[in-house]
């Protein structure tokens, strides 16, 4: 694989489904995005995101769908700005970014801090608490899109359609053939029926949203274990 791969992968992304859906890295929320730079500032922290992991993944999370808390402002899935910024998470920075210089992509007014992310802060915490380099996993989401609200707004987030859902599955594929790898985790429902629908075999973990972390911790930890 090669940076090309990448490019052609970044350029893929652009054809997201039309509706209440956001393309962080095509796309600029008008509303919240601080400059008509985000875009490409999220494209940045998702290139160096994958870049950085080429050829060293060992394990892969999938989830549903990028999230307004997380992707939707850094362009990495399951990855928020103070994640990302290094700031009240507990993680440093160059665990979820290596080769550049991390920016927030929201109006500082709408979160002082940036956005924060329960579920990212977790799988980061957890994934790194069992000595995985942050090489050897990568985050991504059957439907790689922020599906939101329309009625709520950008802020806001939904499941994804069956239609959207669909849409995703080509995007799905092309990742895993970026990142082929030793163990897949399905993150939730909808990706485990995705992956299923690829023929990926996957082990299925209990989302750590709503109560969820302590079996997520002790899910991951055994499926780390067999790596070694």
């Amino acid at each position: 694989m090669s940076d090309q791969s990448i490019e052609k992968f970044l350029r893929r992304l652009k054809n997201s489904p039309s509706g209440a859906v956001f393309n962080p890295w095509w796309q600029v929320d008008k509303e919240n995005d601080f400059a008509p730079s985000a875009s490409r500032i999220r494209r940045e922290h998702l290139r160096a995101y994958l870049r950085e992991r080429l050829g060293k993944v060992r394990f892969a999370v999938i989830g549903e769908a990028l999230g307004y808390r997380g992707g939707h402002f850094t362009g990495i899935p399951m990855t928020s700005e103070r994640l990302l910024l290094g700031r009240k998470t507990g993680i440093a920075p160059e665990h979820s970014l290596l080769g550049i210089t991390p920016q927030r992509t929201s109006k500082p007014g709408k979160c002082p801090d940036g956005f924060s992310e329960p579920t990212a802060t977790i799988v980061w915490s957890t994934l790194l608490r069992f000595k995985l380099s942050s090489e050897e996993f990568v985050l991504w989401n059957a439907f790689p899109w922020h599906s939101f609200d329309p009625r709520r707004g950008m802020l806001s987030n939904r499941t994804p359609t069956n239609s959207e859902q669909s849409a995703g599955i080509p995007m799905l594929k092309a990742f895993l053939d970026l990142f082929p790898c030793d163990k897949v985790v399905a993150l939730g429902r909808v990706a485990a029926v995705q992956l299923k629908d690829l023929g990926v075999s996957a082990y299925y973990v209990r989302h750590p949203a709503s109560g969820g972390a302590k079996l997520f911790r002790e899910q991951i930890g055994k499926i780390v274990a067999r790596l070694n």
